[in-house]
């Protein structure tokens, strides 16, 4: 496997659109249904709604999480009206978004148009990504934005002067974070990578038997100073998340430190009472525990549902996918796969660290995205035949479309059928 050059800007460009609106429009087939309110959205709509003035400003609705997604559902409702598309339209936005973040990652490991299409293609056939774009929760937000500065990072890591990019990555991890915290886990992982190789420089490591393609080279970004690692991941993250609490509390300090302390407190609490669809982070990967976020009965033997639960065909294979990019980033040293496994592990072991004792699968989301590069590392090898890798994506696509039924709850399904796709008694 080689690492080739990032193809051109305006093809990829022109790529980039073509993926945005192509996803964009699948996302918003069927958007209003039902036209009620869907699992959490039960939190974030009344908060949104609150932003325009529509309920009593006291108490704030939602403290627990930062307001930029929020605020971008609240503007929805202002454009499109109090009613489902107004709630929902945002989140396809950014469901469009992250599929075309993860081409670019794409691009950027594997300087290719052929592969980076690939990763976006098992991303969208992937349900988690899917589902989670046609709700109006926060977690859809944090993941298109998140993926575009992991995109930037990636872009600029093999770079001399990597300082631009590593400054749009900054800037866009703030905005992340300012949708969700669980935004700073791939700061995180971005800021422990820098760390490590600066470190290893400082301490003059050399390997044997240096490679073109090694991840650690003691040449590596030779005008990047610790005042640019500063501003990059420190100073813009911090302006651009607490811009996003300016339109609600002005330039108060004592509000915007209230308001850290509040989401902190709530997001390391361990005193959270339990959930029915509740399942802990080694559980994720095996998709052992899915979320129903809808299940309503439409006719005596009809049923209209949505739950989040994964596509099979990528999330197990990933597994082993994972495990070539671990190998080759410890016996091969490659960089494109130490990149994949810092991201993934990153984003996923992260919630190991919490205290928090309340999760869900969908908090493997952002993890689930990232398995897609590990998915066409693993089948770009040498020596496996290039058709592999698409007939791989065609599988992944009648995955998906096999589970549709229980994606969308526009198309709704049989109980008979929802029987037969329920393949484990954890999974109901």
């Amino acid at each position: 496997m080689e690492a080739y050059p990032v193809p051109g800007l305006s093809r990829s460009a022109v790529i980039a659109v073509a993926i945005f609106l192509a996803a964009h429009f699948a996302l918003l087939i069927g958007l209003t249904t039902p036209d009620k309110f869907v699992f959490d959205e039960v939190h974030y709509v009344p908060a949104a709604r609150q932003m325009l003035g529509f309920t009593a400003p006291q108490p704030m609705l939602n403290p627990m999480h930062p307001p930029l997604a929020k605020e971008l559902i609240a503007a929805s409702i202002a454009a499109f009206g109090d009613n489902a598309l107004g709630w929902r339209y945002p989140a396809t936005l950014f469901g469009a978004l992250a599929v075309v973040a993860i081409y670019l990652c794409g691009l950027a490991l594997f300087g290719s148009q052929g592969p980076a299409i690939a990763t976006a293609l098992i991303a969208a056939f992937n349900q988690m990504l899917y589902v989670q774009a046609r709700i109006a929760m926060l977690d859809i937000f944090a993941l298109g934005i998140g993926l575009l500065a992991i995109a930037a990072f990636m872009h600029g890591f093999r770079r001399e002067r990597p300082q631009a990019l590593f400054a749009i990555a900054g800037a866009l991890f703030g905005f992340a974070a300012a949708c969700k915290w669980s935004g700073l886990f791939p700061l995180a992982v971005c800021i422990a990578i820098v760390a490590v190789i600066r470190l290893m420089q400082g301490w003059h490591t050399l390997f044997g038997d240096a490679r073109p393609t090694d991840w650690y080279r003691p040449d590596l970004w030779p005008t990047f100073r610790a005042h640019h690692a500063a501003l990059c991941f420190a100073l813009l993250p911090a302006v651009t998340y607490f811009a996003a609490f300016v339109p609600l509390y002005g330039l108060s300090l004592s509000d915007l430190i209230e308001a850290q302390r509040r989401i902190f407190a709530d997001n390391t609490t361990t005193a959270i009472a339990g959930h029915t669809y509740m399942s802990s982070w080694p559980s994720w990967p095996l998709l052992a525990r899915p979320v129903w976020f809808l299940f309503d009965k439409t006719a005596d033997d009809n049923i209209a549902a949505i739950v989040f639960l994964g596509n099979p065909l990528v999330a197990w294979p990933a597994l082993l996918a994972l495990a070539v990019v671990l190998r080759d980033f410890v016996v091969a040293r490659r960089w494109d796969a130490f990149l994949i496994a810092a991201f993934y592990f990153g984003c996923w072991l992260a919630w190991a660290l919490l205290p928090r004792t309340l999760g869900f699968i969908y908090y493997y989301l952002p993890a689930a995205t990232v398995a897609s590069l590990a998915l066409v590392y693993a089948l770009r090898r040498e020596g496996l035949p290039r058709w592999l890798l698409w007939a791989y994506v065609g599988m992944v696509a009648i995955g998906f479309a096999v589970m549709l039924p229980i994606s969308a709850a526009f198309i709704g399904t049989s109980m008979q059928t929802f029987n037969h796709l329920m393949l484990f008694q954890s999974w109901i």
